[in-house]
């Protein structure tokens, strides 16, 4: 599903990103820890299409993202940190707008029901986002998701600022996710959240991955102590 190959990315004299390999397969769910400028945002900006590689290949479905952004974009959906969304509009409001300028058009059933799937209440489909907190908005950025059909979905620091409340529900929701055959890659800070969302975990310093294992080979103390002595 997700594929980086010796994906490299050099601004001037400095290498935010260093021969940087990775293979997520469909119904994975990545989790990339790493200090800020460690070159998390810059590896997922690479597969978004947003900035073009120095050297090596980013990949979705086996596509190379440069120089084919008008298909892979239609592959994947991007939840960032905080979730660009029209304030003036209801949640169902937004979820129409962006489906439709993904080319879908839904009706008023079909996008309640992607609400309810993402896990946003039915009671506040049609208030403002203005009256919406975090865990809400991230919510109606899944669902925007949901709609596209997309098979990889991207997170930067998805549950960042959310309570413990909403940091579990949307953990609930990408692995439900998971099971459904969506693939996530997902950077966080959050150790905790990583070991338990993730199937698989990479550490990155400096523009590179210096550690990747399957989730259920480390624990949350083990990978404090690693991630600890390699930042």
């Amino acid at each position: 599903m997700l594929e980086a190959i010796n994906l490299t990315k050099r601004y001037g004299g400095h290498e935010a990103l260093s021969d940087f390999n990775l293979s997520v397969a469909q119904g994975e769910i990545f989790c990339l820890l790493g200090q800020n400028g460690a070159g998390k945002t810059t590896t997922i900006n690479l597969f978004l299409g947003l900035i073009a590689a120095t050297s090596g290949k980013a990949l979705i479905n086996g596509i190379e993202v440069r120089p084919n952004s008008s298909a892979t974009s239609k592959m994947i959906a991007y939840i960032p940190e905080v979730v660009q969304l029209y304030g003036n509009l209801s949640g169902v409001e937004n979820l129409d707008f962006f489906s439709r300028i993904a080319g879908f058009r839904y009706s008023r059933a079909e996008l309640t029901a992607f609400l309810l799937k993402a896990g946003l209440q039915e009671s506040a489909h049609l208030n403002s986002l203005n009256s919406y907190s975090k865990g809400m908005r991230q919510k109606v950025g899944i669902a925007i998701a949901l709609s596209k059909n997309a098979d990889v979905l991207f997170m930067d620091e998805p549950i960042s600022g959310l309570d413990p409340k909403a940091a579990m529900e949307f953990t609930a929701i990408c692995k439900e996710l998971s099971q459904m055959g969506k693939s996530i890659f997902m950077a966080t800070h959050d150790i905790f959240n990583a070991v338990n969302v993730g199937t698989k975990i990479g550490i990155m310093k400096e523009g590179s991955l210096v550690y990747s294992s399957e989730t259920n080979a480390i624990d949350a103390n083990q990978l404090q102590n690693l991630y600890l002595k390699t930042i």
